[in-house]
């Protein structure tokens, strides 16, 4: 499993921050945030299953497997909890760690994401993308979709963005995203664990984001008590990478409250 870890070989404060990529990039997404993060706190980016440098498995990768392998990771590095960050894909995969593992949940930050099922349609769509990505490669669904992952005015006016985004589609393995694809949908609607979230949390979308709508995050925010909801203007699905210092502030005030909480409850328990 590939990783970048500030924590290594120092000692780290201010508690941990898991940040889990999208889909078909790597955890080179995340460069802006670790930049702004990691000198602060301990900040873990991992590469998913069949992204980066993390090993390949053909076939069927469920949301479940990718919660595990960043719960194995954490363990590995001994973290017991952390705030965990995940954008669209990367989403869904925080919530179902949170699923899976409520008590190591410190925070939560859902990017550019949403909670429901998947849909007869969406499930075909999926398993039909997944079969042309192994048949005919990344190159001409990257192309396709760039100006939806990122807005066409950013794709213009941030090429340095949009070259690095397309980078990221274009190196990822074909077998890796079509497995991702095929576990996506096979996911559980989330809703019903939004009610039972007890930790910060904070939904930022981008306010032209092409695939997951400001309707998707509204209807998180509304179902997660006491989440915070940051609408990134001048942005698309990859708000991080198209407005960093935006997303990095609201990412901050997340993180300071979490801080805080864990600060107070150590004061309880002491």
């Amino acid at each position: 499993m590939g990783y970048e870890d500030t924590g290594e070989g120092r000692p780290a404060s201010g508690g941990t921050l898991v940040l889990v990529h999208g889909h078909p990039f790597d955890r080179t997404m995340w460069a802006p945030q670790l930049r702004t993060f990691g000198e602060r706190l301990r900040v873990v980016v991992p590469d998913l299953r069949g992204y980066g440098e993390t090993t390949v498995v053909p076939g069927t990768t469920p949301l479940e497997t990718f919660a595990r392998d960043i719960a194995a990771l954490l363990d590995h590095l001994g973290v017991r909890r952390a705030t965990l960050c995940g954008l669209s894909m990367g989403g869904q995969i925080v919530m179902e760690f949170h699923r899976l593992f409520p008590g190591r949940v410190a925070g939560l930050v859902l990017a550019d994401t949403f909670a429901q099922g998947e849909t007869p349609e969406g499930h075909a769509e999926r398993n039909a993308r997944a079969d042309t990505l192994l048949r005919e490669g990344m190159a001409g669904y990257a192309h396709s979709v760039l100006d939806s992952m990122i807005t066409p005015a950013n794709v213009r006016e941030l090429p340095e963005v949009a070259g690095h985004v397309l980078r990221m589609m274009l190196r990822t393995s074909p077998e890796g995203a079509a497995a991702a694809l095929r576990g996506r949908a096979e996911r559980p609607d989330y809703t019903p664990t939004l009610p039972r979230i007890a930790v910060p949390a904070l939904v930022v979308v981008g306010r032209d984001d092409a695939f997951t709508p400001v309707a998707d995050a509204r209807y998180l925010h509304e179902r997660i008590p006491g989440a915070g909801l940051a609408v990134i203007e001048g942005a698309g699905h990859l708000p991080n990478l198209e407005r960093p210092a935006e997303f990095d502030r609201a990412l901050a005030g997340l993180l300071a409250t979490v801080a805080a909480r864990e600060t107070a409850e150590d004061v309880t328990n002491s």
